[in-house]
């Protein structure tokens, strides 16, 4: 890597600044760059983890859904897919994914091959989607139009849900137990919407959809206080499980999503309602997966109609393992025995700490593309995704050594593409494996089912959503600036021109050289609030000084750049929503 840390290079680096400020247009350059704000509980985490490694996420994500959509596959355990032919719901064959190696209660000779989970499926889908794979023509099947399956038209919910039919819901989530299993595989099945928007069939079952969470959202009435919602009575329950208010951000997230696709006005007032009832919160509600979105979704309305929400407090509880709820659910911050495991995210008092790659991967889908609406928390998402990007890799049993993960000698049946399901850092299983030394790569899988293997550690679940990062990391010439994709998970976006954060968490200015391609573009920083750099063809070498961010939108050489209502455009695409002039 380059690095300016002496007097003669701090020099040249000034020296190049001005020539690039002289380039630029000094009509669309503000006085000053975007103010940072800190998420209280990254600012904890290390600039330099160790041990440190960023692997190639994209390219697991390729391998995984080879393998795994593999039908072919030999070996113990495998293959991992089978075709379901109950058509439940629709008329048609659909496909099924083990959540976990070698777990007893599915695949094709179990409860006549439907039990399998929404979240392995869909999930697997959407990851897979996002890399380049069409799903929807794959080997001649259409994997995409199989998920209609999930929506449970026949028990009268008419959502997707984590089950094709309540048969086999008590052995996964969801059925007017647990209410984020309810909620979430309907943000899951508007993201793949968005990556097939031709689907046959698809519109329909988005738009209904949409209309249950509506009512849902009027019925509660700003009270999200409850455990699950009867999506067919439009009735809340309480049971057992602890009230689930984040389940706000999903009805909000799949509400804004149907506006942006539909144009409905109702969608955009059930959205904001929903949103509110977050808002108004006054303690941390976290359960699993959903409130990051509502943060996104906040930060995103606030930039496209013009909503003034404060979602900092939503943002910090993500991270923040307050949750009363669910307790000390949030983002680890932690070193174990020379391991810095600080990014990933489950329960931060658990045995010490658990933490999940499936929960880890989907906080980076919201929270990365949030920063193109609102820059001030470039820096904070930057170095969280650091951090997380770099302890993923430990969830994998080729990348973990042996002596801290439960199972290595089972390894080779992970063909290199399942990782154990969390990392913890003491044993959860009682009289299992307390001689391991923290951080232990482990799973629940055992704890399911008392059938289960001991290779039911793997999560093929969990492991299937590394397209989300696949998609939005990508290494650079700088080993820990990673280019982060703004507009990877950024779902029903206006038109956009590629955009993207970069991190420096080095104590000095760091020179970064990167990709443009061929055609002519000027460089726009949105945390600068400023052009950088024009006519630039090939590659680009910038810097960014230490401990901040760049966030660069490469925009057409020949835009005509102008500025309305607070943004910046260029050729009529937004490219700063937080621009001002004044």
């Amino acid at each position: 890597m380059k690095r300016f840390n002496n007097s003669k290079n701090l020099f040249l680096a000034v020296s190049l600044s001005l020539f690039i400020i002289s380039c630029r247009s000094s009509k669309y350059e503000t006085a000053s760059p975007i103010a940072q704000e800190s998420i209280h509980r990254v600012e904890a985490m290390p600039n330099a983890p160790k041990p440190f490694k960023i692997m190639d996420f994209n390219q697991m994500a390729k391998n995984y859904d080879k393998l795994v959509y593999d039908p072919n596959q030999t070996g113990k355990y495998w293959p991992l897919i089978w075709k379901d032919n109950s058509r439940k719901n629709f008329d048609q064959e659909t496909f099924g994914i083990y959540t976990a190696m070698g777990d007893a209660r599915q695949g094709k000779e179990h409860y006549k091959g439907i039990f399998h989970e929404s979240l392995a499926t869909i999930g697997s889908v959407l990851g897979a989607s996002l890399v380049g794979i069409n799903k929807s023509n794959q080997a001649g099947e259409d994997y995409v139009g199989m998920l209609k399956n999930y929506y449970n038209s026949e028990t009268k919910w008419d959502i997707i849900m984590n089950n094709t039919g309540p048969e086999v819901a008590q052995l996964g989530g969801g059925y007017a137990r647990d209410w984020w299993y309810d909620v979430y595989p309907n943000v899951m099945f508007y993201a793949v919407a968005d990556l097939y928007p031709k689907e046959k069939g698809y519109d329909p079952i988005l738009r209904t959809v949409a209309d249950k969470f509506y009512e849902a959202d009027l019925k509660l009435n700003g009270n999200y206080a409850y455990s699950f919602f009867n999506y067919a009575t439009n009735e809340p329950t309480k049971n057992w499980i602890c009230a689930q208010e984040d389940v706000a951000a999903g009805h909000a997230f799949v509400l804004y999503s149907a506006f942006q696709k539909f144009k409905e006005p109702k969608y955009l007032t059930g959205a904001k309602s929903s949103l509110e009832a977050l808002l108004n919160q006054k303690e941390n509600r976290f359960y699993e997966i959903l409130m990051p979105f509502g943060a996104y979704v906040a930060a995103r309305m606030n930039a496209e109609q013009g909503t003034n929400y404060d979602f900092s407090k939503i943002l910090n509880w993500t991270f923040d393992g307050t949750s009363v709820c669910r307790e000390g659910w949030g983002v680890l911050v932690d070193n174990w025995n020379g391991y810095d495991v600080s990014g990933i995210v489950g329960s931060t008092v658990d045995r010490g700490g658990f933490g999940f790659l499936m929960n880890t991967y989907d906080t980076m889908w919201p929270l990365v593309p949030m920063v193109r609406y609102d820059q001030r928390y470039a820096n904070s998402i930057g170095k969280w995704m650091l951090n997380a990007a770099n302890a993923s890799h430990l969830f994998y049993p080729y990348e973990m050594p042996d002596n801290h993960q439960t199972i290595p000698e089972e390894k080779e049946h992970t063909k290199g593409v399942i990782a154990y399901e969390g990392l913890i850092k003491k044993s959860h299983y009682d009289d299992l494996y307390q001689s391991i030394e923290a951080p232990i790569a482990i799973g629940d899988g055992m704890h399911w089912n008392k059938d289960n293997p001991k290779v039911s550690q793997f999560s093929v679940y969990g492991s299937g959503h590394v397209g989300i990062a696949g998609a939005i990391i990508s290494k650079t010439n700088v080993e820990n600036i990673l280019q982060l994709d703004l507009l990877a998970t950024d779902f029903y976006k206006e038109k956009a021109y590629p955009s993207y954060l970069y991190y420096n968490p080095n104590p000095e200015i760091t020179e970064v050289k990167i990709p443009t391609g061929k055609s002519a573009l000027k460089i726009y920083d949105a945390i600068q609030r400023a052009f950088i750099a024009e006519n630039v063809k090939d590659n680009f070498t910038f810097t960014i000084s230490k401990e901040n961010s760049a966030l660069l939108v490469f925009v057409p050489q020949d835009a005509k750049i102008s500025e309305k209502d607070g943004k910046l455009y260029a050729n009529e695409t937004v490219i700063d929503y937080k621009y001002t002039s004044k």
